[in-house]
């Protein structure tokens, strides 16, 4: 078992910026791939960002790329997603969430065995 909380949501104006921290606890958190994920009011939930293990490869879906960046500290068993020039479609709930390290496609919910709780992210226009 992996038990994932994120916190650092809030709100903020266009064009500013936050940092979303995730702590994992239980299993080894540098034995899995991480993901960050958003749901908007009304809308399906929706890949943001993922982070492999080893590699630290990281994959951005389109309306975030050069604007987020995932990462991750295996000492502190913690992700990150540091998010700049925000928009109001940013506003969502945002999740993370842990993979096993046979999933391949990281941008699909379904290879994600373990989720956090979510923390709100409002971009105030």
């Amino acid at each position: 078992q992996v038990q994932l909380v994120e916190s650092g949501g809030g709100l903020v104006q266009t064009g500013g910026s936050l940092r979303l921290s995730c702590a994992a606890s239980g299993r080894t958190f540098s034995s899995y791939h991480m993901g960050w994920f958003r749901q908007a009011p009304g809308k399906e939930r929706e890949f943001v960002a993922f982070i492999r293990w080893r590699d630290e490869v990281t994959y951005y879906t389109d309306s975030v790329k050069g604007r987020f960046t995932i990462s991750r500290d295996n000492a502190k068993n913690t992700v990150y997603l540091q998010m700049n020039s925000l928009k109001p479609e940013d506003t969502a709930v945002y999740y993370c969430a842990a993979a096993p390290l046979a999933k391949a496609n990281l941008g699909n919910s379904r290879s994600y065995d373990y989720w956090g709780q979510g923390t709100q992210v409002t971009v105030s226009s």
